[in-house]
């Protein structure tokens, strides 16, 4: 499987403050989902002509304690992570862990729609939280 960006996920404080936006630029609303392990509301944003290109995810804290609370609070509104899809994510994870890269989590966590997550520390890649996604 060559790799692909998933999707962009994006922090901010309400879901509904940049949805017309996304539709306005021609973005399709995809169903909202909550994630009640990492405390979050989810909403995605696919094109609507190709569903191969990687989605928006607009991300809103479920409470100032969760992740993207504390990342909000910290950096304020904007992009969190850069989710990339990999087709089997026990074995990256082992990878990276051997390559001397820095897990946030060190297994897989439940993600959306019956996915499997883990995220990269952004010390290991340059800056950028990097999510792994086995769909």
């Amino acid at each position: 499987m060559s790799p692909r960006v998933d999707h962009i996920g994006i922090a901010t404080k309400n879901l509904e403050t940049y949805t017309p936006f996304w539709t306005a630029i021609g973005f399709t609303q995809d169903d909202d989902e909550v994630n009640e392990e990492q405390g979050v509301n989810i909403r995605f944003f696919s094109s609507p002509d190709d569903s191969s290109l990687p989605r928006i995810e607009l991300l809103e804290p479920r409470g100032d304690n969760s992740p993207i609370g504390r990342f909000i609070e910290r950096r304020g509104e904007g992009i969190q992570q850069l989710a990339v899809e990999v087709e089997d994510i026990d074995s990256m994870i082992s990878q990276l862990k051997e390559m001397g890269c820095r897990m946030i989590n060190e297994e897989a966590v439940s993600g959306t729609s019956g996915s499997r997550i883990a995220f990269v520390h952004p010390s290991s890649t340059g800056g950028v939280l990097v999510e792994l996604v086995q769909h």
